[in-house]
């Protein structure tokens, strides 16, 4: 065949790379699961080229909150272990937690997954652990966008990202602004390393390999099952403590939950100065949250400090919720109640000469 033939013949969307069938399947498989979601001011499903929601009417002053993140090189091991059902309840968690910290209930998310050749399955695995990470945290998935992108990313290979949106009565803001000397502070209990310092986690387990004294289990888990935990989604049991206990912005107001900080990328260290006022500093307590056998090899496998710990972990702790002093023990009893694990694990004192948050 000449040349000027077979620069003439006809190449498909397909041939390039790109199956539209392939997309059409995985929408239709997603419909279901999206379903599941539908909460009220949902106004259309999912398929259009916009999303729409009306803010529920109880609102007042609402004021929107935002957040947008994706799951880190979490999703390396995602691919080398083949585990893609939960990385999609990760990435709801780390927007929807976030915007939770401001005191906003998440009303929807929207997603975006990018390949290099679309899996159905491998795709609808991991936008059934979005949903359901929507569907625990009370948000609805009313929409996305599936990307395939010969070239891009190698063969079995993804991406995702994801966008929050929630809302909360102006008066109820969580600003942290009210926050003052003597305030306590409670850590709640994360489901192992979340969707942070994974690189770090990687090196590990490398090291680990590498002296052949990788654990079979962990904290009782099998190891990959351990590494791979979902970020906890804190949102339900948080949004009923705040109105069991609400806090105003009202300067004469000492009492209720004050603010709010998600342990995410910087640990403890970088995480909670983010909500405390100018010249305000946590003093957390050393062993007043116990270390999970999972941050126990981490930072064995790792030889690093304990500084190292909380400025690259969680390290067991994945919200602090910081209350005036006389509401701290109710609070903390609410949040057991609702089923979260509380621990004291410090105070707020002037910040002096020091750092903003100290563990000693």
């Amino acid at each position: 065949m000449s040349s000027s033939a077979s620069s003439s013949t006809p190449i498909s969307y397909k041939d390039a790379g790109v199956d539209i069938d392939a997309g059409d399947a995985l929408v239709e498989r997603i419909k279901p699961l999206a379903k599941k979601t539908l909460r009220e001011g949902v106004m259309a499903g999912i398929g259009g080229f916009g999303a729409l929601f009306e803010v529920p009417k109880r609102y007042r002053e609402p004021v929107l909150v935002s957040g947008t993140d994706g799951v880190g090189t979490k999703l390396k091991l995602a691919f080398e272990w083949n585990m893609h059902d939960t990385v999609g309840i990760d990435l709801v968690a780390m927007s929807v937690n976030d915007v939770l910290v401001q005191g906003a209930e998440p009303l929807f998310f929207l997603d975006y997954f990018a390949c290099g050749k679309l899996d159905v399955d491998t795709a609808a695995a991991v936008v059934g652990g979005i949903a359901k990470g929507c569907e625990l945290s009370g948000c609805a998935l009313i929409g996305g966008e599936t990307a395939e992108m010969p070239g891009m990313y190698p063969d079995g290979e993804y991406d995702l990202a994801g966008f929050a949106v929630g809302a909360v009565e102006k008066s109820k803001i969580l600003t942290g602004q009210n926050v003052k000397p003597g305030d306590v502070v409670l850590g709640l209990a994360s489901h192992g390393v979340h969707s942070n310092g994974f690189s770090l986690v990687r090196k590990c387990i490398d090291r680990a390999e590498a002296g052949g004294s990788l654990p079979e289990t962990l904290d009782g888990k099998p190891f990959k099952a351990a590494i791979m935990e979902p970020t906890r989604l804190y949102v339900k049991n948080v949004l009923a403590a705040l109105a069991k206990h609400p806090h105003s912005e009202d300067a004469a107001s000492h009492g209720g939950i004050k603010a709010l900080a998600h342990i995410t990328g910087g640990g403890l260290l970088e995480n909670i100065p983010r909500v405390l006022p100018e010249g305000m500093a946590a003093h957390l307590k050393a062993g007043s949250w116990p270390q999970t056998e999972l941050f126990a090899w981490l930072q064995k496998t790792a030889a690093i400090s304990d500084i190292e710990m909380n400025r690259t972990f969680n390290n067991g702790i994945g919200m602090v919720v910081v209350v005036a002093a006389e509401d701290a023990g109710a609070t903390a009893a609410t949040l057991r109640e609702l089923g979260e694990t509380v621990y004291t694990i410090g105070q707020i004192a002037e910040r002096g000469a020091g750092q903003s948050v100290e563990v000693r």
